[in-house]
């Protein structure tokens, strides 16, 4: 057996290239074509029409030949547009559309369009335009039927200074001309946007911490509010009929597991130092991974059903990483929708709900009763933000205090003027604008700056119940707090001071 090496020169090479084939084969590439010869003859056996071939090599065995060229082709459309720094295209089939994201400078708003192709010049030929302010980047996310987008856009540096992460705004754009604000309820950052499968709705995980999560139509109404947790993130099962809100990363592993269709809580599992979460495609199990390099100990991965069950755990050996873990992947369609399950599915393993926390009481006061704790934070319950029966829509917790708070100013109101008018001898001394005034100027005064900070405090209050963050030396009391005297002689009802 004689080992026949064949020379043959490669386009846009630094030289001659050699290439050791099998004892009875050689290769010749010329410009237009590979061949394939016999080495004891120089017959040819087989031409391939690679003009661009660049590399070739055989595999290991002598069986397969490999060849490399660049890719090329030639322009069939061209969208023209200066300063474009983003795109994306639509899923599934024909006909194709485009989103172009182009940032605003010296003034001018950002934008987005939407093109469909193969019309992609013209003045009317976007399908949709929208346009902002505040925006040095933006996520463009399709749904599944490509027939809207979602505009994440963010800022660096948030101006207010409420927020290290900068200022996140969400904006909606359909094909058909359509656009809106995404109206949030909750200051803070946007940490996820997620498209139900059927693209009739979508997910937004957004707010200070902790988090809200609330489910939104294609009018950009809200239809569910999950309340507040410790959450960052949405997944859809591929079926669209489970969403999980799950907070990785920086917090602790849960995972609310809903049934999107009757908006009920199925499981509360924990997967705590989960760098990795994804769906079977049966949309009845999902598999959490710990992966490096996010974290180098600790590595392996769980497959859970929905319920909460653990039905396998695999950790990697001592001084091992894991890299990723994928789930085989079916056509589209295999599987079909199930009927929601409540109880846990069987397990070995068990499940790892989260144990209701309890907050922390020293040993001299465990044997004494509990008493209500004051809660960092204010926790708020999932609703229903779908039209009642009279037609307006379900009010947040903020929204119905602020009524109440309305409702009761009016019914003082209502109640003093109801009242009789005091005795001559108690009546105080009013001024042009009907304010009460006790004739002395200097009192007058203080009741006045007195009245502006209550008024502020009441703002503050609001703010805050409203989740803005305020600043330490508006939530800190004072140390040495003024003190105002006044005496007034009035006879009391609800409008006075």
């Amino acid at each position: 057996n004689k080992v026949c090496v064949c020379v043959f020169s490669v386009r846009g090479s630094d030289g001659t290239s050699l290439l050791s084939g099998p004892p009875h084969l050689s290769l010749v590439h010329l410009s237009l074509s590979v061949s394939v010869v016999k080495s004891s003859d120089g017959s040819l056996v087989s031409t391939f029409d690679l003009p661009k071939t660049t590399l070739m090599d055989f595999s290991p065995l002598n069986n397969i030949l490999v060849t490399w060229q660049p890719y090329s082709n030639t322009i069939a459309n061209k969208l023209h547009m200066q300063k474009v720094s983003d795109f994306a295209l639509s899923p599934g089939g024909q006909p194709s559309k485009v989103a172009v994201y182009v940032p605003g400078s010296k003034g001018a708003p950002s934008f987005v369009r939407l093109y469909q192709y193969p019309v992609l010049g013209g003045p009317t030929a976007a399908l949709a335009n929208k346009s902002f302010f505040k925006a040095d980047r933006v996520s463009l996310q399709w749904n599944k039927k490509a027939s809207a987008v979602l505009v994440t856009a963010s800022t660096e540096v948030d101006k207010t200074g409420a927020s290290y992460y900068g200022e996140q705004t969400l904006h909606y754009i359909a094909v058909n001309g359509e656009t809106a604000l995404v109206q949030l309820s909750k200051n803070g950052p946007i940490y996820d946007v997620a498209w139900s499968p059927y693209s009739a709705e979508f997910c937004v995980v957004y707010g200070f911490m902790p988090a809200k999560a609330t489910i939104f139509n294609l009018k950009c109404d809200p239809v569910f509010d999950f309340g507040t947790g410790p959450r960052n993130a949405a997944y859809y099962s591929p079926q669209g009929h489970i969403l999980v809100l799950a907070g990785f990363g920086n917090l602790r592993g849960q995972m609310e597991v809903w049934d999107v269709k009757k908006y009920k809580q199925v499981s509360k599992p924990q997967a705590p130092d989960a760098t990795h979460f994804s769906w079977c495609p049966d949309g009845e199990h999902v598999v959490t991974a710990t992966c490096s390099p996010r974290l180098r100990v600790c590595n392996g991965y769980k497959i859970w059903h929905y319920t909460g069950s653990v039905l396998h755990k695999w950790d990697v050996a001592d001084g091992s990483e894991l890299w990723e873990v994928l789930w085989q992947p079916f056509p589209e369609g295999i599987f079909t929708e199930r009927t929601v399950k409540y109880q846990a599915a069987p397990s070995e393993l068990g499940s790892t709900q989260a144990a209701p926390t309890q907050a922390y009481r020293p040993p001299a006061l465990r044997h004494l009763p509990a008493t209500p704790s004051a809660k960092l934070h204010e926790e708020e319950p999932p609703q229903s933000m779908r039209p009642g029966v009279s037609g307006e829509k379900s009010l947040s917790k903020t929204a119905l205090k602020n009524q109440r708070k309305r409702e009761a100013k009016k019914a003082a109101k209502q109640e003093s003027k109801s009242e009789p008018e005091p005795p001559s001898d108690l009546t105080p001394v009013t001024n042009s604008q009907s304010e009460l005034t006790s004739g002395d100027p200097e009192t007058d005064k203080k009741i006045k700056n007195l009245k502006k900070k209550l008024k502020a405090i009441e703002e503050l209050k609001d703010q805050q119940a409203s989740g803005k963050v305020l600043q330490k030396n508006q939530v800190m009391p004072c140390v040495n707090p003024p003190t105002v005297q006044c005496t007034v002689a009035f006879r009391p009802h609800a409008d006075s001071l």
